[in-house]
């Protein structure tokens, strides 16, 4: 794995159930799904805050979250209240996650076409990489990779609210 699986705060819930992950921001959020058994990410996203929040309820109701892990950086304040008593909360620490959760996007995503031939500090993603950020955070605290289903979304960009 990529990371360590220290530095996440609160006890893995029992049995099983699919868990969401965060990754908080103020114009954009990453937001991932795992399969009931945490074994692969079934939804992956990035959108606007007002977006994930619709979503995380949406999820709770069906397929029924057994928790959401949330990064702990900039922003994750506001979420903790957002979500106080409605989920619960896992906080996971953020440290390191952007450099490391570029290096998992080409784990996930292998580069194509002239990208190959970069060496790998100057490969930047061709897309914005936050759902990989929540991936990386889910990851860490389950302490393993998840694979990804093909369509998972694959870093499907949706900024604004769905219509």
């Amino acid at each position: 794995m990529t990371g360590a699986a220290a530095g996440g705060s609160g006890p893995q819930p029992q049995g099983e159930g699919p868990v969401a992950a965060l990754d908080p921001g103020s114009a954009k959020c990453g937001l991932v799904l795992s399969d009931g058994a945490r074994k692969r990410i079934v939804q992956a996203l990035v959108v606007a805050p007002a977006e994930a929040e619709r979503l995380l309820e949406l999820w709770r109701q069906e397929p029924g979250l057994a928790a959401v892990v949330i990064g702990d950086g900039t922003g994750s304040g506001r979420w903790r209240e957002r979500l106080a008593g409605r989920l619960p909360v896992v906080w996971q620490r953020e440290r390191g996650s952007t450099l490391a959760a570029r290096e998992r996007y080409w784990q996930l995503f292998p580069p194509r076409s002239w990208r190959r031939w970069l060496p790998k500090g100057l490969r930047q993603p061709p897309r914005d990489w936050d759902d990989v950020v929540a991936q990386l955070l889910l990851e860490r605290w389950l302490g393993r990779d998840l694979a990804r289903e093909p369509e998972a979304g694959a870093g499907t960009i949706r900024t604004r609210p769905a219509r």
